[in-house]
């Protein structure tokens, strides 16, 4: 467990009432009273590139530079703000929309869907049980994708029609969507209510305020920076599972490579791989997948990066030029194969690598391995997870795809509670998708994607309606509200 270096930034907002009068940063262009003004400075014209500049001194040995104070305009409010487009995040905003919240959506990448779009993923997993927004995703990337998006359901789909249909949603519902921004900060008033959230984009340093925030990061960036508690792979060593670099290919008649394309069977994987390493190839993944998505599209998973964290810059970067090296190694060998694969080729590879494990935020309640080997039955259940125990192996040794020994005690289908969305240490603040409250054996179940947007709807609707009722969201019974809106 991890907690915060230090408490006293989450009290740097002191003289706050109810997240609006806000102590050193500006709302409306008004200085906050007490606030370290800079007077005669006008606020910047993004629109004509302007910028307000960083102010500060460098240490005498070199090793630190300490930032000098200044004023942050309060960018907009909104009664739900969303940090996260991914597919947690794309329904938050969208079910709090739909209740009725004006909101906002931040996202990191150029376009929505995470995983599924800038991640490559095309395989949605854990989404035939779901109604709601899941269900209504697959129908539309079924009705709007290709043959085989309608033989799987739409559970696998194209991720260009993904990035379309998602922001038609949102947008239709009237979700405001910043698009290329980062969330850097977070500031915690006195009564320990989450009140400010500070991005860094082309826009330079913002701040957005809210009643309600939902943390949709994938890593649990905003829940931090807010001062949660959090938990970190397993072990001291906080070891977590690979990243994996998707790619698109193309250059292969399907007809003639069937018997390994996924959905043949799940002999596939197997197949693909001792036609690999037949020809010289060793994928860091011993499980190669391959999916034909259409026209001669096909996606591939074939990379494991081993021992990398989420929060090191410099190692992730590194991560995603070796993984995208592979790649590029992997189908130069499959196309001096010959025969079928001697066309074969790159298209794409992902804008982003995925992520499998970043920190798991401690939520009130905390969603364990013995709740899946008894398949836990919760009265504010949110959803159904079925999805099996999947570690992927922590290492190369034994090059494994799956490290069984995490499946000893079992697995059944499993409710996952509404308190898990909720965090414990701070008010006004929901959790939905890969980081919400849970052990490392449980997260590697529930980390799917079918289950973070039946999460994301689940903390949209009650940051919606915690809002009309008056009440903070850990006030909220889940299940007196489901039968309430029934």
């Amino acid at each position: 467990m991890h907690d915060s270096k230090s408490r006293s930034r989450r009290h740097f907002l002191a003289a706050t009432t109810a997240g609006l009068g806000i102590a050193g940063i500006t709302r409306h262009g008004k200085a906050a009273e007490g606030a370290s003004t800079q007077a005669g400075v006008p606020d910047p014209d993004i629109a004509r590139g302007e910028v307000r500049s960083t102010n500060g001194e460098l240490s005498s040995d070199g090793q630190r530079f300490v930032e000098a104070t200044r004023e942050i305009p309060i960018a907009a409010h909104c009664d739900v703000l969303v940090c996260g487009g991914g597919p947690a995040g794309i329904a938050a905003a969208l079910a709090a929309a739909r209740a009725g919240a004006t909101v906002r959506l931040i996202e990191l990448a150029g376009c929505l869907g995470g995983v599924w779009t800038a991640g490559l993923l095309t395989k949605i997993l854990d989404s035939n049980n779901k109604t709601g927004i899941m269900a209504e995703l697959l129908k539309l990337f079924r009705e709007r994708g290709s043959s085989v998006a309608e033989q799987t359901g739409g559970t696998v789909y194209d991720p260009e029609i993904a990035k379309l249909v998602l922001e038609e949603l949102l947008v239709d519902a009237g979700v405001k969507i910043m698009l290329h921004t980062r969330v850097a900060g977070a500031v915690v008033n006195s009564q320990n209510r989450l009140s400010v959230v500070v991005t860094e984009s082309k826009s330079g340093r913002q701040a957005w305020t809210a009643e309600r925030f939902i943390d949709c990061t994938g890593d649990g960036d905003l829940a931090a920076q807010a001062g949660c508690q959090f938990d970190l792979g397993i072990g001291q060593d906080c070891q977590c599972q690979p990243m994996s670099m998707l790619a698109l290919l193309t250059g292969v008649d399907p007809e003639s490579i069937g018997e390994f394309i996924r959905e043949s069977g799940s002999g596939a994987k197997r197949n693909l791989l001792e036609l690999m390493e037949q020809s010289g190839i060793h994928p860091s993944y011993r499980a190669p997948t391959l999916r034909h998505l259409h026209s001669g599209i096909y996606s591939i998973m074939t990379n494991h990066e081993y021992g990398v964290s989420a929060f090191d810059n410099e190692a992730i970067s590194n991560a995603t030029i070796a993984s995208r090296r592979e790649i590029h190694q992997i189908v130069s060998g499959l196309r001096k194969i010959g025969g079928p694969w001697k066309n074969i080729a790159v298209v794409a590879t992902a804008e982003q690598i995925g992520v499998r494990e970043g920190r798991r935020i401690r939520g009130r309640y905390q969603i364990s391995s013995a709740d899946l080997a008894s398949g836990l039955r919760h009265e504010q259940a949110v959803c159904r997870a079925t999805f099996p125990i999947d570690v992927h192996a922590l290492s190369m040794a034994g090059d494994k795809e799956i490290d069984q020994s995490f499946k000893k005690d079992g697995l059944k289908p499993y409710d996952i509670p509404y308190p898990s969305l909720v965090a414990a240490d701070v008010d006004g603040l929901l959790l939905a998708g890969r980081c919400i409250s849970g052990d490392f054996i449980a997260h590697s179940s529930y980390r799917v994607t079918g289950n973070a947007v039946a999460t994301g709807e689940a903390a949209g609707v009650a940051a919606a309606r915690s809002i009309a009722m008056g009440v903070l969201p850990h006030e909220l019974q889940w299940n007196e509200l489901s039968r309430r809106d029934g």
